[in-house]
């Protein structure tokens, strides 16, 4: 059984898998637990019309699943997980929201034109907050040696942090966090993450319209 799966297509490029962490988040754990499947690229600037029957939000990603069309990664991935168990990636309840605030700090920071508004500092707090608990506990990942639902949420949205702010704020986070470094890379230099990533140039053109919007 193959498993279809919508998902961002890049800026300018109608063919090349594009920078949605949603969707990539989805595709690392397809990847994770080895099922096969098939992914439809949508162009989300100019949505076909069969999209939008299956998708009335335009939302992406969205996956076939028992024969209905199922929109949302947490709600996708969380069917993934009680359908095909083996192996789990399933988070322990205590530490499932582990970073869950960081993607908000980053793209709060990222569109902020006030040096003083303090989306700096609230970024930085939420990478310590992950610094200090991966610090605290041992990894390398959230929930110790092997990888869970958290860590595949986490890792694209890293990704995008890394590469947009550094691009468009010259901003990288502070080498004292060196927890987070290294978590961030042993995440990164996972196949499943090499197979399922946006280029750097890719990432960047896909965040254009938010940061100059």
């Amino acid at each position: 059984m193959i498993l279809d799966i919508c998902v961002k297509v890049a800026v300018g490029a109608p063919d090349v898998l594009g920078d949605c962490p949603f969707s990539q988040r989805v595709l690392l754990t397809l990847e994770e637990k080895k099922l096969p499947y098939k992914i439809h690229l949508i162009n989300v600037t100019d949505k076909p019309q069969w999209f939008l029957d299956i998708s009335p939000e335009g939302k992406v990603p969205v996956m076939k699943l028992d024969g209905k069309w199922v929109a949302d990664s947490d709600v996708i991935v969380g069917i993934l997980e009680e359908k095909f168990p083996d192996p789990s990636l399933k988070t322990p309840p205590e530490f499932a929201s582990v970073g869950s605030k960081l993607f908000g700090a980053f793209v709060t920071f990222l569109k902020s034109k006030d040096a003083n508004d303090g989306s700096e500092k609230a970024l930085v707090d939420e990478l310590e907050a992950l610094d200090n608990h991966l610090k605290s506990h041992s990894g390398p990942f959230v929930a110790g040696e092997k990888v869970t639902a958290v860590d595949l949420s986490l890792a694209p949205k890293l990704y995008h942090l890394e590469i947009v702010l550094g691009h468009y704020k010259t901003w990288s986070v502070p080498e004292s966090l060196t927890n987070v470094r290294n978590y961030a890379k042993a995440l990164w230099s996972r196949e499943s993450f090499e197979k399922t990533k946006a280029t750097k140039e890719i990432v960047v053109a896909g965040w254009a319209s938010k940061v100059n919007g």
